[in-house]
Order: C-alpha cells, then structure tokens, then sequence
C-alpha cells in the first residue's frame, strides 16, 4: 500500500513497470494468528471444571473408527494429537475428559475472533476455522507499529472471546505461519525482514512446514539431520533426491525466502476453510471426516454472510508435498452439507493417489453470491431444498441461543 501523500503527488501516466516496481519495494508485513487447541480451548471456555485438566474433543470412549479432532495441551503432553485413532488417545490418557466435537459453536467463536482482526486490517485471508493471515502492510500510520498491533489483537482476542492466540509476524506468509508456531500457546514471535535465514538455519528440521512425516524420515535416511544440512546441498542435488516440487521446495525453504502464499484473496469472493494435519490421513474414513468438518466451517461463514454458491473447489496436499486442486460448477447452488459433501467426495475421488498420506485438506466454494440474487428453481425437488430449510433454521436458532447445539451425524465421528 502506498504512502497516501506520494499518492497524491503520483503523476497518473507512470509506467504500469515502475508502478510495479515501487509495490514490489515496499515492505510486506503479515501476521499470522493461530488459536491455541482450539476447540479444546472453546470446551475449556464453557465449561470452567475441564481447565486445567486434559480435554479431547472427536468422540468418547468406545465410538467406533472415531479420532482426535483436537487435544488441549494437557492432553498433549501424553502423546495425543489430532488425526489420532481416539483408541489410541484412550489408551494414552485414559484419564482425559472426551467429548463430541459441537461445531456450530466452534464456528460462532471462530466468527467472533475474525471480527476483531477485520478492525485492524481491510486484507484478512481466513484459512480455517481457527487461523487467518492479516496482511498488515502500509497500515501504520493507522494503527501504529506492526509489533504494537499484534499484542494488541492478542490482547482484544482475550478480552473479548476468553480465548488465547498465537502470532507469528514476518515479511512473508510462509515464515508468519511458522513464527506462530514457535512459542504455544499465547505465543509471540516476530522475525524481521532481513533475518528470516537466520531463523530458519535455527530450527530444528521437523519445524520447517510442509514437509510430512514421510519426507522427514527420508531427510533422515538420506543424512539430513539439521535445516542447515539442507541449506548446504545445491538446489540441484535436492531435486535429484526428492524430486523437482519438493527440492525446490526445501530449498527456498531453509533460506527463508519462499514465497508460498494461502487460501484465497478476498477479491476472488470465496469462502474457503483448510487445515494442516499433524501426521498424514492415509484412511478414507479419516479423511472423509476431515472434508466434512471443513465444509461445515465453510457453509456457517456462508450462512453468516448470507451468500451461496455453485462451485465447489477441494485442495489437497500429499506427504510429499505435491499439491493438486480440483473443481466443478453444478447447474444450481449448494443445497445443505450433504449436498456439499457428495460434491466433495465425487472431487477428492477424482485426484486421491491412494497409498499416499494427506498432508492438507482444503474445501471452498467460489464465486459465492448474495441469496438475494434470482436463482432458476428446480423442476423436482429430491429432498434438498427440505434440509437446506432445516440446517437454516438450526443456524439462526443458534444465532439466537448459543448454547443450544445441533450436529450432523458425521460430525458425532463415530456413529456412522
């Protein structure tokens, strides 16, 4: 963003060049805020006897092919993480307190952080129900420096949600995203522009991001044992070894300098939801479930938006860091989350490499418009319409009463 005098003085015929130029020069600043076990930290909210005490949310005790959908950090220090058989979890923290994923919820308090990052900035790109990019750049005359401002959010996000963030400030997406990780919960690291090398060569190898399990066993086997062996092999060798994404990918990483971007810019109008696993889904059922959380993120922003959709995008990331995206436009919008979810299933079947472990899921729909807007009405109605009816008055009920909570079956992960 330009500086609004130099605006001003701009002569209206410079060269479209040197206009990019002048943007390229100007200094990017992004944070990126990431809620602390968030649905855990949501169950711990309403519920004041759970903190302090492990808190796993994906199902209870004895539900079949159910798994961890997240686990506080008391839950954490046992071993549990999220993607994780929930058997598994009972077998590590027996003593844990389980419960159903109520995602409705989840999204009403997703909505309200959003809200205050909106205040501190015209660009923020939500990327699931609990991350989002603020794009910061030429907003300090506004709100002071960058580094202010993120204690500030942190600050608000507490005061008014009871809910605590991590952020991470850097020169690039890619290195913001990994800053917020770097001290949870309620954490703060700022790398600036200029030091993002340095940061990375000071990192263990299993913090660079976007490398799955998979691939930090084959740096392993292949004698990588630090972000600084990477730095020292030539982007030649890389690719020889891993293959032309990955190599490349490990090689701009460990120098800071990827330019990775996330989710989509708000002028595309969509609404997209993602999510990063801790360890790679390789089970459809796992999967399935996972695709069905992220469209339920996706159609509660829509219904708080009042907007609908045609098109239906899913992005998928594999262990080996190969990404591929697919989409399809349907003769009517999206009707209601099954709807959406055969829609989704139809995609991902279309492009799963089965064998190959999932590494990011991301669901969108595209294009989105008011539902104000004429729609042509279907000649049959097969039942669609009825539910869509129903999930709208389950939102404003819950609009209207928080508290009372109502879930698709698939999301009790474990009933099926």
């Amino acid at each position: 963003m330009m500086d609004e005098d130099a605006e001003k003085k701009a002569p209206d015929n410079i060269p479209k060049a040197i206009q990019k130029a002048i943007q390229k020069s100007i200094q990017k600043v992004f944070l990126h805020v990431d809620l602390d076990a968030f649905f855990a930290s949501v169950e711990q909210l309403d519920h004041p006897e759970y903190r302090g005490k492990p808190v796993i949310v994906g199902g209870l005790p004895g539900d079949r092919r159910a798994v961890v959908s997240t686990a506080s950090y008391e839950a954490r220090k046992f071993g549990v993480h999220s993607a994780m058989p929930l058997a598994t979890a009972v077998k590590l923290c027996p003593h844990a307190i389980y419960v159903r994923g109520r995602y409705e919820r989840y999204g009403e308090k997703s909505h309200e952080v959003m809200s205050i990052f909106h205040q501190y900035s015209p660009s923020v790109i939500q990327i699931s129900v609990d991350e989002a990019f603020i794009d910061l750049t030429g907003t300090e005359r506004l709100f002071g420096k960058p580094e202010n401002v993120a204690k500030k959010i942190k600050a608000e996000v507490k005061e008014k949600t009871g809910l605590s963030v991590s952020v991470g400030m850097a020169s690039t997406m890619y290195i913001a995203k990994i800053a917020s990780g770097y001290q949870k919960p309620d954490g703060l690291t700022i790398v600036r522009a200029g030091d993002e090398e340095s940061f990375m060569l000071s990192l263990p190898m299993k913090k660079i991001w976007g490398v799955g399990e998979k691939t930090q066993e084959r740096l392993m086997a292949a004698g990588f044992r630090s972000t600084r062996d990477i730095y020292e092999k030539s982007e030649k060798l890389l690719i020889a070894m891993f293959g032309n994404s990955m190599g490349k990918f490990l090689y701009d990483a460990v120098r800071g300098n990827n330019s990775m971007t996330f989710g989509g810019e708000p002028k595309n109008h969509s609404i997209s939801s993602e999510k990063t696993f801790e360890y790679d889904l390789t089970e459809r059922y796992t999967i399935d479930t996972e695709i069905m959380s992220l469209i339920h993120d996706v159609l509660y922003r829509m219904h708080k938006e009042n907007v609908r959709s045609k098109t239906v995008a899913l992005k998928i990331r594999y262990d080996d860091f190969t990404t591929v995206s697919i989409q399809s436009t349907g003769s009517r919008p999206i009707m209601n989350a099954d709807d959406m979810f055969q829609r989704c299933q139809e995609l991902f079947t279309k492009k799963w490499e089965e064998g190959k472990g999932v590494r990011l899921l991301g669901v969108s729909c595209d294009n989105v418009e008011d539902k104000s807007s004429p729609v042509q009405q279907e000649l049959f109605d097969f039942g669609d319409a009825k539910k869509a009816k129903v999930e709208e008055t389950i939102y404003r009920m819950e609009d209207k009463n928080p508290k009372l909570k109502i879930m698709k079956g698939r999301l009790l992960l474990g009933e099926s």
